[in-house]
C-alpha cells in the first residue's frame, strides 16, 4: 500500500512521488483518487512522449472520462523518461488504483514547488 503522507500534491489533484536515479532526482506523477472519483470511468489518457519536456503549471496532457474531459498539469519541469504503458492500454486502472496507476516519470531539471503535504491537500479537496 502506498504511504499517502510520502507523497506531495498539487492543488490541480495530481500526485508525484519523489526519488532518485544515478543522483538524478525522478518524480513519478498520478492523479490523485479524490481526481479519480471526480472524473468518473476515465476512458483515455493523452501522455507527452518519452524525451518531451514538461513544464512547471502547463498542461501535459489530458484524461478523459465518461463524464469530462480534464487537462493534466506538470508538477515539476522536466524531462520526461517513461510513460506507463499499462495506463495508456487500459485508462481504467487510474479508478482501480490512483496511487498505484502512476501516468510518467519525469528527470527534474529543478526541485519542485509549491506543492503540498498530505495535510494540506485533504483540506483544501475537504477529504475526511
Amino acid at each position: 500500500m502506498t504511504d499517502l503522507t510520502a507523497l506531495k500534491y498539487t492543488a490541480e489533484h495530481e500526485w508525484v512521488a519523489l526519488g532518485s536515479d544515478a543522483g538524478e532526482t525522478i518524480a513519478t506523477v498520478g492523479v490523485t483518487d479524490f481526481a479519480a472519483d471526480q472524473l468518473g470511468d476515465v476512458v483515455y489518457v493523452d501522455l507527452p512522449a518519452v524525451g518531451s519536456t514538461i513544464t512547471a503549471g502547463q498542461v501535459f496532457g489530458e484524461i478523459e472520462s465518461t463524464k469530462s474531459v480534464s487537462e493534466l498539469y506538470a508538477p515539476a519541469t522536466g524531462e520526461v523518461v517513461e510513460v506507463n504503458a499499462d495506463v495508456d492500454a487500459d485508462p481504467g486502472l487510474v479508478n482501480s488504483d490512483a496511487f498505484g496507476a502512476w501516468l510518467i516519470r519525469v528527470r527534474l531539471a529543478e526541485e519542485p514547488g509549491d506543492l503540498l503535504d498530505r495535510d494540506a491537500y485533504v483540506a483544501l479537496t475537504g477529504q475526511a
